[in-house]
């Protein structure tokens, strides 16, 4: 009874162990199964990928006013803006500017005016005063000069020495007479001439005070044609209400032409030489998943830029969009997909199944064994890349590296097959050149985008 009771527990512990090693063998062949690759021909596409942001090609820029700067105010405050996407119609209202600023050198002026203005009405009092008590002096000199004619008429029957005394007091009053005449001719002068200067000084300041009024009505702005609101953009986010508007960048929104519409990416400076004026791309709206849009590079930039953020530099590049459809807006992310090379009919095999020392090489499936097979590659994408020798549809080579790879067979490709296959590769690189520039001239014809207002900030990078 002992000894049936002992056997029962054995042959149970016996069985789970077959079904574990049953079931541990079956996974290690699965493992070994998913490290080998199957070589098979076929097409492949070689692309860029990666997302940008929607813009119009062309837009009416809705500015401040131009007299900001010549008004001595180089930066105000946006205090109110219309909702972004608002459709306005010519001459709406779009946006208002903070008058703070602009009241204050108003009341500056105008104290000035009135300044000015007091100055010229006691400056014209003090000139009538002078005048007219110049104006009594020449009647009295005169007078007197009549009285010193008659003394001079009845002195001639007096000695000698009685007329000559008379006559030098004439003489001594018609000189101090001119003078006088000459002194309020001159005074007339002065007075003209400092009105003058006072009227000059007043209109000085009658034209500045017209010129802040006919800037604070500027201040009000309105559309200059139809179109959607789209706020205007800098490196430092949208402006918005409250955003501080600077006289050397004064635009406030756009309205954008919704017809005719790019996305403006940014390229890595490792891939830009992939890429290529005229080339087709694939678009999506991330917005609107399940629509498709085709479009072609318009241009790529020919200097890099450093983005904040990004440690590498990166390349413009202006992909137009060529259909047109009202989902789109300006601002909206987009997924593209620049297609740099289509191959119809190659052998290829996974990124991670190529090793490299001095030479390129598998590690392929001979039989039962395993060997080190150089091969020749070509152009890649993001997960494949193309084999020109060393492999053929149907060979099975090893994703990974082997435990025993420093003992394998290496195989070599022979020097004489590496030339010619080096030679085809440079004449097939000058016929994608070519292309290319059939590419370009079919782009030719097509406007550039005007130039943005968004100040170059917050472009994406495109990761190949």
């Amino acid at each position: 009874m002992v000894r049936s009771n002992a056997f029962f527990p054995a042959l149970y512990l016996f069985s789970l162990l077959l079904i574990f090693q049953s079931c541990g063998s079956s996974t290690a062949e699965q493992q070994v199964e998913d490290l080998i690759f199957t070589v098979a021909d076929g097409p492949m596409e070689i692309t860029v990928t990666g997302t940008g942001e929607l813009n119009a090609k062309k837009s009416v820029k809705i500015r401040a006013p131009q007299g900001m700067r010549p008004a001595g105010i180089y930066e105000t405050t946006l205090s109110n803006l219309v909702p972004e996407g608002t459709i306005v119609n010519e001459g709406d209202f779009v946006a208002s500017l903070d008058r703070t600023e602009l009241a204050g050198k108003m009341s500056n002026v105008q104290t000035e005016l009135d300044k000015v203005q007091t100055q010229l009405e006691q400056a014209k009092i003090d000139t009538a005063i002078d005048l007219r008590a110049l104006r009594d002096e020449i009647v009295n000199l005169n007078f007197t000069k009549k009285q010193k004619l008659l003394e001079v008429e009845q002195s001639k029957y007096e000695p000698q020495s009685v007329i000559q005394r008379a006559e030098l007091d004439l003489e001594q009053t018609e000189r101090d007479y001119k003078q006088l005449l000459t002194k309020y001719d001159l005074k007339q002068q002065q007075a003209v001439a400092k009105i003058q200067e006072i009227n000059t000084l007043l209109r000085q300041n009658q034209q500045q005070l017209q010129k802040y009024l006919d800037l604070s009505n500027d201040f009000n702005i309105f559309a200059p044609k139809t179109g959607m609101v789209i706020y205007a953009r800098t490196w430092n986010g949208k402006k918005e209400p409250g955003s501080r508007i600077s006289a050397w960048d004064p635009v406030v929104a756009e309205l954008p032409d919704l017809t005719d519409m790019i996305s403006k990416t940014y390229v890595n400076e490792v891939d830009i030489s992939k890429v290529q004026v005229g080339q087709d791309v694939t678009i999506k709206v991330d917005a609107f998943p399940d629509r498709k849009y085709t479009g072609s590079v318009l241009k790529v930039a020919n200097i890099g830029e450093q983005l904040r953020g990004y440690d590498a530099k990166v390349f413009e590049v202006i992909v137009q969009v060529n259909e047109v459809d009202s989902i789109m807006r300006p601002a909206m992310t987009t997924s593209n997909e620049i297609v740099t090379n289509v191959l119809e009919t190659v052998t290829h095999i996974p990124l991670e199944a190529l090793f490299s020392d001095s030479l390129s090489f598998v590690y392929k499936r001979d039989g039962n064994t395993l060997v080190k097979q150089e091969v020749i590659t070509g152009l890649s994408n993001d997960d494949m890349i193309v084999v020109e020798h060393g492999l053929a549809a149907g060979d099975a080579i090893q994703l990974t590296e082997p435990n025993n790879k420093s003992s394998l067979t290496f195989i070599p490709i022979d020097q004489a097959i590496k030339d010619e296959i080096r030679q085809k590769q440079e004449e097939a690189k000058r016929a994608r050149e070519a292309q290319a520039m059939e590419r370009r001239k079919k782009m030719e014809g097509v406007d550039m985008p005007s130039p943005s207002s968004d100040g170059g900030g917050g472009g994406i990078i495109i990761i190949n």
